[in-house]
């Protein structure tokens, strides 16, 4: 199963979106704040960097993902390099009218950067000169790089501390809920929830921001930007295809992920079913993201042994203590030369995988981040973990059964949120039609 357009699409909204950006999205491609930029290295050489360019741009031409289907997509897509993950609230006084709009906006822009287009037809240089240009600009030249854009909805969308504010609090999954209190926890709140979440990933870092800068701009006088964070490297799977990846403590992470062609387990564990509460909800997943800051310097004393030991895996390879290769099943009934268990039981490995969850999978997706450093000249970095799962049960379990970990001597859990992913929309429609239908 991919995120691209099935057979199945989702049904045709009540009100479609209009052709283009709205009134209100214009105002926001005018008046809205500038972006951070990011600078791309140099090559060594300009003959190898001129070879190296031509094969990156027919790479990137190649890799364009469609952003109508019956799924979003970014969820089973192959996970790209980077990752520029955004959170917004509403604005005040705003009504259903202005959510609908806002939506339908996002949509049509979102269908044209993932195709590698400005987000209007005149974009970033063919407006009138006297106005500020419906596009930023800093994407002219550059391929798609395989852009997705997903949409979500957080559960202060559906009702807050002002109450019903769009008609639809009686549509809320009832999953969709602030997460518990977890073991560890130092949590952030400027960092953490939001009424909608969108997660733009791409080859190209400064695509997936370009996407972000120009969603805040269009979403002007509507919502305002709660936070947002930067991702790279990817720290997961998603096809066979893909090598497995490490992250900052330098392990492989992300082997025994769930694999878009497996759709056995996407139905089972990823995608809401049709017979599932709410029926608009169907062909949709839901998103939990947590940004895990890394004790990086206390880590890099740990020796090597002990690393294993608490990971549960071999450092170099990524096979399992109780021995194979990076794919082989950890047996956790094989044991050590002392008679202890060669996969420890405190270990990552072990705590986290499904036989010790009732068989309970997530879909990952995360990324690291370097935030430059912090107060005492430690880096600010960690993992911004992702992950999608049929039920927010799935994650809450895991994270619990994760209380005795010995990793978390070694990370902090300072950010979080979870929103509910609407199912992809059709063409001509907009993301999450089928709530207001």
């Amino acid at each position: 199963m991919t995120d691209s357009p099935g057979e199945d699409q989702v049904a045709e909204p009540v009100e479609a979106p209009r052709p283009g950006v709205s009134r209100r999205g214009l105002l926001g491609l005018a008046l809205g704040a500038g972006a951070a930029g990011l600078a791309i290295g140099a090559g060594a050489g300009a003959a190898t960097a001129a070879a190296v360019g031509r094969a990156q741009q027919a790479q990137d031409a190649a890799s364009a993902y469609d952003f109508f289907g019956t799924h979003q997509a970014g969820i089973t897509t192959p996970v790209q390099d980077h990752l520029h993950f955004a959170s917004f609230d509403m604005m005040a006084r705003t009504d259903r009218e202005d959510l609908v709009s806002l939506l339908q906006d996002w949509s049509y822009a979102a269908s044209r950067m993932t195709q590698g287009l400005d987000v209007s037809a005149t974009g970033a240089i063919g407006g009138s000169p006297e106005a500020p240009p419906d596009d930023t600009g800093e994407a002219q030249g550059l391929a798609a790089s395989g852009l997705t854009i997903t949409f979500g909805f957080g559960p202060t969308l559906f009702e807050n501390d002002e109450g019903d504010r769009y008609g639809i609090a009686a549509q809320r999954p009832p999953q969709l809920q602030k997460l518990p209190a977890f073991l560890g926890d130092d949590l952030d709140p400027e960092h953490s929830g939001g009424d909608l979440c969108i997660q733009a990933c791409a080859d190209d870092p400064q695509v997936a921001v370009h996407a972000i800068r120009n969603l805040s701009r269009i979403a002007f006088g509507r919502a305002r930007l709660r936070w947002s964070q930067l991702g790279f490297g990817r720290t997961s799977r998603t096809t066979a295809a893909q090598s497995t990846p490490r992250n900052l403590f330098g392990f492989k992470d992300g082997t025994a992920n769930i694999l878009a062609t497996d759709d056995a387990a996407l139905d089972e564990s990823v995608w809401v079913a049709a017979s599932d509460d709410p029926s608009w909800m169907a062909g949709g997943s839901y998103l939990v993201a947590r940004k895990i800051a890394m004790l990086i310097e206390t880590w890099d004393r740990v020796r090597l042994t002990e690393q294993e030991a608490i990971v549960g895996r071999d450092k170099g390879a990524g096979a399992p203590l109780s021995g194979g290769d990076e794919f082989t099943e950890p047996d956790f009934d094989a044991t050590a030369k002392d008679g202890t268990p060669a996969i420890p039981v405190t270990s990552h490995v072990r705590l986290a995988h499904p036989d010790a969850n009732k068989g309970i999978q997530i879909l990952r997706r995360g990324y690291n981040f370097v935030d430059g450093n912090n107060e005492l000249g430690r880096l600010d970095a960690g993992l911004f973990f992702l992950s999608y799962q049929r039920s927010p049960e799935q994650f809450v379990t895991l994270q619990r059964s994760l209380s005795t970990d010995a990793m978390n001597e070694y990370i902090r859990h300072v950010g979080s949120g979870i929103w509910a992913v609407p199912a992809g929309a059709a063409e001509g429609s907009y993301v999450g039609a089928a709530l207001f239908a």
